[in-house]
C-alpha cells in the first residue's frame, strides 16, 4: 500500500490483480446483478487510487479498506438501479377511476389526496415505496411483486410492513399538527 500511496501504478496493478475477483463477489452479493457488480468494481478501484492517502494501516488491513470501498460503490449502484426502476404513477391515478362517475368536487378531493400520498411515498426508502406502489397502484399481490422484483416473498412482506408503519407514523404526526 505504501507503493500505491507513492503513486506506483505497478503496485496498484498488483492490488487489482490480487483482489478484483473478491471485490466482484462482494459487489455481486450487494447488487444481486453481475453487470452492476462489474460496474461497481470498475468504479471502486479508481476511487482507491484517488483516495489512497486516506488509508491508515493502523486502523486495519488493506483488504478491509478496499472491500469497504467496493461495498459502498455496489450499494450506490444498487440504489441508482432501484431509483431508475421505481414505478411511476404518472398522470393517471388508477384509484381515481372509482370517482370518475362522481362529482367534480369528489374528483378534486381524490386528486388532492393522491398528490399527498405521492409526497408521503417519496419520503420512504425506494425499496419500501416500490413494493407499496406495486401493491396498491399496480394491484399486484405479494407473490407477484416478489416475482417481478426477483425477491423472496418474505422480503416483500417485510418491506411492505416497514413502509406502511412509516406511512402510519407520518399520518399520526400530521393528525397531531
Amino acid at each position: 500500500m505504501r507503493a500505491i500511496q507513492a503513486n506506483d501504478p505497478r503496485a496498484f496493478g498488483e492490488l487489482y490483480d490480487r483482489h478484483s475477483a473478491r471485490a466482484w463477489h462482494v459487489a455481486r452479493a450487494v447488487c444481486h446483478d453481475a453487470s452492476r457488480a462489474e460496474d461497481a468494481v470498475q468504479e471502486a478501484f479508481p476511487a482507491v487510487w484517488r483516495s489512497n492517502g486516506s488509508y491508515r494501516g493502523e486502523l486495519g488491513p488493506v483488504l478491509g479498506w478496499l472491500m469497504t470501498i467496493v461495498r459502498n460503490r455496489a450499494i450506490d449502484a444498487a440504489r441508482r438501479e432501484s431509483a431508475g426502476h421505481r414505478p411511476q404513477m404518472g398522470d393517471r391515478e388508477p384509484f381515481l377511476d372509482a370517482v370518475a362517475d362522481g362529482s367534480t368536487s369528489d374528483e378534486v378531493i381524490a386528486r388532492s389526496e393522491a398528490a399527498a400520498l405521492r409526497d408521503r411515498l417519496a419520503q420512504l426508502p425506494d425499496a419500501q415505496a416500490q413494493v407499496i406502489t406495486l401493491a396498491y397502484f399496480g394491484e399486484l399481490s405479494h407473490s407477484e411483486i416478489a416475482a417481478r422484483l426477483s425477491l423472496p416473498p418474505g422480503t416483500v412482506k417485510g418491506r411492505m410492513r416497514l413502509g406502511m408503519d412509516k406511512l402510519r407514523a407520518q399520518l399520526a404526526v400530521e393528525a397531531r399538527a
